[in-house]
């Protein structure tokens, strides 16, 4: 399929826009500034990929593709460094941590794809790194952070052995977060819902699980039939704070029963 337009097309358009002359709120944009940009695109994406919309993930990919193009034209007029310099690192990167594809290495599973990959990294940045964990950024969402923190501390040796001893962990945090909600203590209660919150990020972890993709795909349902209750209700002719708990319960029940039909 020939485009009329090319990857040094989008850039000279972002170029364009920065320019004088060009678009005022384009040109004020600083790397800074664009941050919360780069989080909602990436999760617009995510998104469309749940919807599975080629056609919405086609448009969603364009938006997030946006972003490193603008922090690069951002970056090429102070002189730092350009989008062809980017790419360059990329490919430089892919090349080294590939070996098994680009060299001579023999690797026949991804868990070894994997450890490979980690220690290679890790002479890449010889001993700047002063622990197991580190690496991590600080920004990403809780729950993904304790997936990602979990798997470093498992990649040395730190980890269960088996799913029930994860089981057995997370029942025995819920425990504590009972005994700490009936002692009336916020603050430990604070501490014990964290201390749960990642043992059940581990136990994603263990069985292969991304807690925080669970989460987000859950608050989604949750959305979907509410918003059905909602309409049902309205339909009625039914004040939602005027409905009775067992009347929402049966339309919580009956979005519950369409999901699964849709998905036969």
């Amino acid at each position: 399929m020939n485009h009329p337009y090319s990857f040094e097309r989008l850039v000279s358009i972002m170029q364009q826009l920065r320019a004088p002359g060009g678009c005022p709120w384009d040109a004020e944009q600083t790397h800074e500034s664009l941050t919360r940009y780069l989080l909602e695109e990436t999760y617009e994406v995510m998104e469309a990929i749940d919807e599975k919309s080629p056609q919405h993930l086609k448009e969603e990919l364009g938006d997030l593709l946006l972003q490193p193009v603008f922090h690069a034209a951002i970056a090429a007029e102070s002189g730092h460094f350009t989008i062809d310099d980017v790419i360059a690192t990329l490919c430089d990167k892919l090349i080294r941590r590939h070996p098994h594809v680009f060299g001579d290495l023999e690797i026949n599973s991804s868990d070894q794809q994997i450890v490979n990959w980690e220690k290679i990294k890790k002479q890449e940045k010889g001993d700047e790194r002063p622990s197991a964990l580190s690496g991590v950024p600080d920004h990403l969402p809780a729950l993904l952070k304790a997936h990602k923190i979990s798997e470093k501390a498992s990649r040395v040796g730190f980890d269960w052995e088996h799913a029930d001893q994860v089981f057995a962990k997370v029942m025995e945090e819920l425990h504590e977060f009972e005994e700490a909600w009936a002692g009336g203590d916020p603050a430990r209660m604070e501490d014990e819902m964290g201390d749960l919150l990642f043992a059940i990020a581990n136990l994603g972890r263990f069985l292969q699980l991304n807690p925080e993709e669970a989460l987000r795909k859950t608050i989604n349902r949750f959305q979907k039939r509410f918003c059905h209750v909602e309409a049902e209700l309205l339909r009625q002719g039914v004040p939602m704070q005027n409905a009775t708990l067992e009347e929402m319960d049966e339309l919580w029940e009956q979005a519950k029963r369409a999901e699964r039909v849709s998905k036969i």
